[in-house]
């Protein structure tokens, strides 16, 4: 079984969720940490849910179980094709050379 980065990427709605999640979480902690260094608050979550405090800790926790399922890779039909087809592709080119 190929993690997503050897077999291309799937696309299906599972990872580009992750993929966003992922994205929404990183670049909440650059700002966490930007704005520790200049003396304020850049939590970007925090501003936007901070009304919210079970919302927020909701969109920590999807953020935490993003990185799981990246670290996993998905089990769909899509992403298990894509790398079943890349897979056939590498193998019929190493049989050409």
């Amino acid at each position: 079984m190929c993690g997503h980065e050897k077999c291309g990427g799937a696309k299906c709605g599972v990872m580009m969720t992750v993929k966003c999640l992922i994205i929404v979480g990183a670049l909440n902690w650059g700002l966490v940490g930007v704005g520790m260094l200049m003396g304020s608050d850049w939590n970007v979550v925090k501003m936007l849910l901070g009304s919210w405090p079970q919302v927020e800790a909701i969109v920590y926790v999807l953020v935490g179980v993003a990185a799981v399922v990246k670290m996993i890779g998905c089990k769909c039909s899509i992403c298990k094709g894509m790398c079943e087809e890349k897979g056939d592709m590498q193998a019929n080119m190493g049989q050409k050379m």
